[in-house]
């Protein structure tokens, strides 16, 4: 529904906030000031954007505008003095949750010389500061998977193609449950997968090949999805244990290739680690040298992927996570 069908109120439902006006929206954790762009007041019937209700179409203060995204009303608040403190502070409490992981805990011997002391307290300081980038580099990739940003992708070259990842607002949703499970709850996704990434992505094939409705059918266009989604894969198999894990899960990693050696990750990792990668191709496909007619095509047929995931998601994504055993807890905490 366009503005002016939401300002007759038609539907009986009503917009608290208007185009051009600055509010506060959530992303991930925290909130971050944006401006709204359009409104539409959603009635669920459309399979494309199947949730009910108001929506804003928004853009982030100082954010490029490929992060420009629909939001639905409970992630957006008037932009006011109490609003602005809560900001603050969740950001403040951010900030505490990373400061955690780099207290050092003083020692229990009082050194015997004023002199010991001193290279005892340089020493520290300097194991703290390099534990404190290292913190903060771990906390920033993960904080950023949760809230669907990378800072590569901010910083990424103006020449660069610009390309926007249409995420369905249920599957940011599933990555920042997934996110919570793993980094909060310290739970694990139960390995391996029903269905892998691979059997995922060949159930899409066939769904695609089957379905009656679509845009561009021939053989040449089968034979495009075909190289996109083994490129997909390919990407998938290189970048699970480098981006795609939270640190939590890297002991469940190394378990994962003792059990299964002739295994790549495609063929036991699912829908979970899979929505993951779909975070990070902006920036993978940003840095490639593909022209812009290559990336829209691209674009559109991960996009058809990522509708493909939204539709299914009962199926495709885990309802229960594994807890962890407190002998697994102790290992990756020590890793």
């Amino acid at each position: 529904m366009t503005d002016k069908a939401a300002a007759s109120g038609s539907s009986g439902m009503t917009l608290l906030f208007k185009p051009n006006e600055r509010i506060l929206c959530f992303h991930g954790p925290l909130l971050y000031e944006a401006k709204v762009v359009k409104t539409e007041l959603r009635d669920g019937t459309d399979p494309d954007a199947p949730d009910p209700g108001p929506h804003y179409f928004v853009h982030y203060k100082g954010w490029k505008q490929t992060w420009d995204e629909w939001v639905d009303e409970s992630r957006a608040l008037k932009f006011n003095d109490e609003n602005l403190a809560r900001q603050k502070a969740l950001k403040q409490a951010a900030l505490q949750a990373s400061k955690k992981k780099t207290i050092v805990v003083a020692s229990k011997h009082t050194p015997t010389t004023p002199t010991q002391q001193r290279v005892d307290s340089e020493s520290e300081l300097q194991k703290s500061r390099k534990r404190a980038r290292e913190s903060s580099v771990e906390k920033v990739r993960e904080e950023d998977l949760a809230s669907l940003v990378t800072a590569q992708a901010f910083m990424s070259s103006a020449k660069a193609p610009d390309v926007k990842m249409p995420i369905p607002n249920a599957l940011k949703t599933q990555l920042i449950d997934d996110w919570e499970r793993v980094t909060k709850d310290r739970l694990l996704v139960p390995l391996p997968r029903t269905p892998t990434v691979a059997h995922l992505l060949e159930q899409y094939k066939e769904y695609r090949r089957a379905s009656k409705d679509r845009r561009r059918p021939g053989r040449r266009d089968d034979e495009v999805v075909d190289e996109i989604i083994e490129g997909l894969k390919m990407y998938f198999d290189k970048a699970l244990g480098n981006v795609l894990l939270y640190r939590f899960e890297r002991y469940q990693y190394q378990q994962i290739r003792e059990r299964f050696p002739d295994k790549v990750p495609s063929d036991v990792y699912g829908a979970e680690h899979l929505l993951r990668l779909f975070v990070q191709l902006p920036n993978l496909i940003a840095h490639t040298n593909m022209d812009d007619d290559a990336v829209q095509l691209l674009r559109e047929n991960l996009g058809e992927i990522l509708k493909y995931m939204h539709r299914f998601m009962k199926t495709l994504f885990a309802e229960e996570y594994d807890s962890a055993s407190p002998a697994y807890v102790a290992i990756a905490k020590a890793s």
